[in-house]
């Protein structure tokens, strides 16, 4: 069984006395009902489990009203096998993007307050806007994502102290030793190729290699596809399948920006409209937007036209290459071949599972331009990706000049040990799951 993140939160969230009802939402096939379900029958006498795809016709049971005692009568009439012992009972609604009225019985279960209420959905398909006004206020989300290389460390047997070790090892800008390079990089070219699915890790640790791995990551490639066709609503699935099918294309071009004329010959942006929302709601893909200044606030400074696409599942994005670069990929690991499109990939799906947004910059004249940009308590800070050690002439003058006030230092990512130059910090692309708990330090010491 694989140790996720999640099964603490839901720990805290139990022990929390003014706990609400709980909505955790991801993309499909990530291991929200698994760890959902280990979590329930570890820690309540009584568990009711009702999955609204498998089971159509508990979408009934709010026929007769929202309040609770109806739902739970019309519930036992369905399984009169189910016990409803206040206070010792978690009800389990799977699937609720099947039936979006569920949300609407969050604040009757959340006033009531006899029995704990965990609802899970795939963001492929899930109104989300209907359910979020049918709970406001009575509900708590939480967003489940793929394996982290944490978690992936976890699965390979590494400690929650061996990591501490590599964050204090982070903080005080001290190298690695070689093993720690070596073993650690290794294990990092693993997790680029596998992704974090659940099913794809479990079969590589449990095999002790890659046996299988690429045709479960293509199943779950085509699954992804039946699902565009299966649930976008309103919107032309073909455009959204032409989108999701030429990622990797834009991601393989030296400036990887999103651009509608590359992806039909004469395809037009009004045409794509809410395409690219749509498939970054359903937790396919991360969206990085352009930066108007390198300065901040983020959230208010960026341009909506302008981004990058980046897959979500980085090892799905190399399952969608094709043979000759699987079998390079596979037997050289020659990541950096590909215009550093796999390295970016990687950190940009790293920092949105730390709960960053995406954000990069460059200028009209492309004579400044930066990868990634987050912010720690008072400054900005640009975060540079390297395929090769090669020169990192923008982010030395987003630190260095005068022009860029909220920019103080830098951090680079590439394939060098950690150190730290008096400007910016660098550090092997690993570490950078590690990354919101570093600046956090910063910010406080």
């Amino acid at each position: 069984m694989l140790k996720r993140k999640i099964e603490n939160f839901l720990l805290k969230w139990k022990s929390d006395n003014d706990r609400k009802p709980l909505i955790v939402k991801g993309a499909r096939q990530i291991g929200k009902t698994f760890s959902i379900n280990a979590f329930a029958r570890s820690n309540y006498q009584n568990v009711v489990v009702i999955n609204f795809i498998l089971e159509k016709k508990y979408q009934r049971i709010f026929n007769d009203g929202y309040d609770v005692d109806s739902i739970v009568k019309n519930i036992s009439f369905f399984n009169p096998s189910f016990k409803f012992v206040p206070g010792q009972t978690l009800i389990f609604f799977d699937e609720i993007q099947a039936c979006p009225n569920c949300a609407t019985s969050l604040k009757s279960f959340q006033t009531d307050g006899r029995f704990d209420v965990i609802c899970s959905g795939s963001l492929m398909g899930i109104n989300y806007q209907e359910i979020e006004s049918n709970s406001v206020g009575y509900k708590e989300d939480y967003e489940m994502h793929s394996l982290d290389f944490e978690e992936f460390l976890w699965a390979k047997g590494y400690s929650e102290e061996t990591i501490e070790e590599l964050l204090e090892k982070m903080k005080g800008a001290r190298p690695l030793s070689s093993v720690e390079m070596n073993v650690l990089s290794g294990l990092f070219c693993d997790y680029m190729m596998l992704g974090g699915m659940p099913a794809v890790v479990n079969s590589y640790v449990t095999k002790g290699n890659f046996s299988g791995t690429l045709k479960m990551q293509r199943q779950l490639l085509a699954d992804y596809e039946e699902d565009i066709t299966k649930y976008a609503q309103g919107l032309d699935k073909g455009r959204i399948k032409n989108i999701y099918n030429h990622i990797g294309v834009f991601l393989a071009q030296e400036n990887k920006k999103f651009q509608i004329s590359k992806v039909s010959h004469g395809a037009r942006t009004r045409e794509y409209a809410g395409t690219v929302e749509w498939l970054a709601d359903a937790g396919i893909v991360n969206v990085c937007y352009c930066l108007e200044q390198p300065s901040l606030p983020l959230k208010g400074n960026y341009n909506p036209r302008a981004f990058k696409l980046y897959y979500r599942d980085t090892g799905l994005l190399i399952a969608s290459l094709d043979e000759e670069a699987q079998q390079d990929l596979r037997a050289n690991k020659n990541f950096g071949t590909y215009k550093g499109a796999i390295y970016e990939n990687i950190i940009a799906d790293m920092l949105v599972k730390q709960g960053y947004g995406l954000y990069y910059y460059k200028n009209e004249k492309s004579t400044l331009e930066m990868d990634f940009f987050v912010r720690d308590a008072d400054s900005l800070v640009p975060v540079e990706v390297k395929a090769k050690d090669g020169a990192t002439a923008s982010l030395n003058n987003l630190i260095k000049s005068d022009s860029y006030p909220d920019v103080k230092y830098g951090i680079k990512f590439c394939h060098k040990n950690i150190g730290f130059n008096g400007q910016f910090f660098t550090f092997p692309y690993f570490l950078a799951f590690l990354l919101r708990r570093f600046l956090k330090n910063r910010s406080e010491s």
